[in-house]
């Protein structure tokens, strides 16, 4: 079992992550951080930020919220519409926000620009849309 490195992750680590990943722009709406492609945020920071939203498939974030809620939570109920779950950045280490960023990325770009910078996705072998 990985070791938890509790507390590491800051907001400067997630934006070292999102900016890397092609066609992701940073903006600053209501007191808080966004990542986006073209108009789809798929990672955003509470504006104390202690929270990450992030994208993530609707059918799987029960099970999520329901294995970890100390560490995940459902959005807010106008929100839950949305393909969208939050963490708390003190439960995550780097490795696991990287996947979290990575894989919140994947769901809104091309499948082969995921491919061409990620690789296939490592759930099916295939890039993930």
């Amino acid at each position: 079992m990985r070791e938890r490195r509790a507390g590491m992750v800051t907001v400067e680590d997630v934006r070292r992550v999102a900016s890397a990943l092609p066609r992701t722009e940073e903006h600053l709406i209501r007191d808080r951080v966004k990542f986006r492609v073209g108009r789809i945020v798929y990672v955003a920071l509470s504006a104390d930020e202690e929270w990450m939203g992030f994208a993530f498939p609707k059918e799987e974030r029960a099970a999520l919220v329901a294995g970890e809620p100390d560490r995940f939570r459902l959005p807010r109920l106008s929100d839950q519409r949305f393909n969208w779950v939050d963490v708390r950045l003190a439960a995550l280490d780097e490795d696991e926000m990287r996947e979290l960023v990575q894989d919140a990325w994947r769901m809104v770009v091309p499948k082969r620009v995921a491919a061409a910078h990620l690789g296939p996705s490592p759930v099916t072998g295939a890039p993930r849309r």
